[in-house]
């Protein structure tokens, strides 16, 4: 049993919803958290198109000026979200899990290496570059996260069908854009984006514990 209410994790599956509409149910969340009234929640999203920038900054990068840029508490630097990409922001009390944010980091990544895995791409970590790479050159997810009273906000980007020409317009997490990939790119085929849920959600439930499989049924934010 957790620290803080109840131990059982559970996914949270919003389709489609802006990203400021997102990240203030996300901030809500991790209050509700870490007052013990909801489980560890994995939160699934697809964005509009929009730049995000971590505590890290842009560098003085210059950011493309028709997208809307909102500056976060997560790790890291500049990036893109937007249709074609699967985000999950899990919130996790980190409290039973020994407070190590550097491993909670990891385990985020290895989610989405397993979830890949399910659909027979190869992928892993590379040592000094945050994310989730194949061939250890082809950054294929980002991942940024950001701690508050031990309970975890914001998390990973996964490009499905994402329009990788976009990252090309600046430099996300310092690196040239080029440098992206996607699911559909690294399998040479149109992919839905609901073809990675399933396995991104039974790499949750085998990293942090049994899924309550009716909560991928909570409507997303407003829509009753």
């Amino acid at each position: 049993m957790s620290a803080r209410g109840p131990s059982v994790p559970t996914v949270r599956d919003w389709g489609r919803l802006e990203y400021l509409s997102a990240l203030g149910e996300m901030r809500s969340l991790r209050a509700a958290r870490a007052r013990g009234e909801i489980p560890d929640t994995l939160l699934l999203v697809e964005h509009d198109p929009v730049i995000t920038v971590g505590v890290a900054g842009a560098e003085g990068d210059t950011l493309p000026g028709d997208l809307p840029v909102h500056e976060v508490e997560r790790g890291g630097k500049s990036t893109y979200h937007g249709p074609g990409q699967l985000v999950g922001y899990p919130v996790v009390d980190l409290t039973p899990r020994g407070r190590d944010v550097r491993r909670f980091v990891r385990e985020v990544e290895q989610l989405v290496v397993d979830g890949l895995a399910e659909v027979a791409i190869a992928s892993g970590r590379v040592e000094g570059k945050r994310g989730v790479w194949v061939g250890g050159a082809r950054k294929i997810a980002s991942v940024g996260v950001a701690v508050e009273g031990w309970v975890t906000s914001h998390g990973f980007a996964l490009n499905v069908s994402t329009d990788l020409s976009v990252f090309q317009r600046f430099r996300p997490c310092g690196f040239d854009g080029g440098i992206m990939t996607s699911v559909e790119r690294e399998l040479g085929r149109s992919v839905p984006l609901a073809e990675l849920k399933a396995p991104i959600v039974r790499s949750w439930e085998r990293q942090f514990g049994r899924v309550s499989r009716p909560a991928l049924s909570v409507p997303a934010p407003g829509t009753g």
